[in-house]
């Protein structure tokens, strides 16, 4: 659900500062330098018309098996491969502006669960894309940013892989063609050369998304907000300035479970007075920790999500605390959810200046189910 808005400066800029140093690199070294093919550094940047990518991940919208084969052991000049298969099954969020995937892969070692989020960034009119590993529900793995020119597409982006330094380049292949496939590649050497890692060939079972099968022990906490629902808001015009007033709009939310029953995602419509925008959650259960970990995604600020919040639910709901930046000073953030029935829901976000010994309540939500 909706959480803060354009106040979180500090999450945005570490962000902001990867773009600039994945672009940066392409710059210096040219498009080449990422296997970037037909796309000058300077495009990296521009994109076209924004309304059209609404429709970039089309193709790849529904359910699908999956054969992977992935190097055994990356940078170390291993040539052992292991293959096994997978599913996956592809969602569209934020009106096309969005995607999320939900992966199932039977690993010689035994199966995994892994999702994918992707997200156009109006601003510099590129996707970034986000990879949650399920075995590590708590972590985000930082994004590759790019985008598809005719019938393939390639991202790039920093990561660390044993400590060091890489740059991570995915691409997809003959994406309108009937076997799509992905592979991965890691660089040492900022983008001179590479090594790939993991290949994935795709084909398509339904063009419907077919939800993947749940985990027998998944926790059951999110089952109270499965479904669509319409929802009435109420916001604080003014946050930690003494402010009673309050402004009111409408919006609507679309969720569904996610790796099994150990994650959520929520499409959000938000029918602010200025306008409407859309936004997402995503959600994961770490079972060692008992925690929740959720991310809120702004559609408006795509190429960067809020920090975490993590806490639990039981039946009665539940609370998520996390921390963040308001207008230059550090705050606590609250979410809880509340008022737990079938057809109704109230969920409630609250800031606090002084380390959680007070806290000031900020938008309130009223959810009445659809169906």
């Amino acid at each position: 659900m909706k959480r803060y808005e354009l106040e979180r400066a500090e999450s945005m800029s570490r962000g902001i500062a990867r773009r600039q140093f994945v672009f940066g690199l392409a710059a210096a070294g040219g498009a080449s330098a990422f296997g970037l093919p037909g796309m000058a550094a300077a495009q990296l940047g521009s994109g076209g018309d924004a309304a059209a990518h609404a429709h970039d991940w089309d193709w790849l919208e529904g359910s699908w098996d999956v054969w992977h084969r992935r190097l055994r052991q990356r940078l170390a000049g291993s040539d052992a491969w292991d293959e096994f298969p997978g599913k996956s099954v592809l969602w569209k969020l934020m009106g096309g502006f969005g995607t999320i995937d939900d992966n199932m892969l039977h690993l010689p070692n035994g199966l995994y669960r892994g999702l994918g989020l992707r997200a156009f960034d109006p601003v510099a009119r590129r996707w970034s894309i986000w990879w949650l590993d399920g075995r590590n529900a708590g972590r985000m793995d930082p994004p590759v940013v790019g985008g598809f020119e005719g019938d393939s597409g390639t991202f790039v982006g920093a990561d660390t892989f044993e400590g060091r330094p890489i740059i991570v380049r995915f691409r997809w292949f003959d994406i309108n063609g009937p076997r799509p496939h992905w592979e991965q590649a890691f660089s040492p050497d900022g983008g001179a050369t590479w090594e790939i890692n993991w290949r994935n060939f795709f084909t398509r079972t339904t063009p419907e998304q077919v939800p993947l099968p749940p985990s027998p022990d998944a926790p059951r906490h999110w089952d109270f907000l499965v479904g669509r629902w319409t929802v009435r808001h109420r916001r604080l015009k003014q946050r930690l300035a003494g402010s009673t007033q309050w402004e009111e709009f409408g919006g609507t939310l679309h969720n569904w479970p996610v790796l099994g029953g150990f994650g959520n995602v929520g499409d959000n419509v938000l029918e602010l007075p200025s306008g409407t925008y859309r936004g997402a959650s995503v959600r994961a259960f770490d079972p060692a920790a008992g925690l929740w970990s959720s991310w809120w995604l702004d559609g408006r600020t795509a190429a960067t999500l809020a920090p975490p919040l993590q806490g639990t639910l039981d039946r009665n709901g539940g609370t998520l605390l996390g921390d963040d930046l308001h207008e230059g000073r550090a705050v606590k953030v609250r979410v809880r959810w509340l008022r737990l029935a079938p057809d109704s829901i109230r969920w409630e976000q609250a800031y606090s200046a002084d380390g959680g010994a007070s806290w000031e309540v900020n938008w309130v939500s009223d959810f009445a189910r659809q169906s």
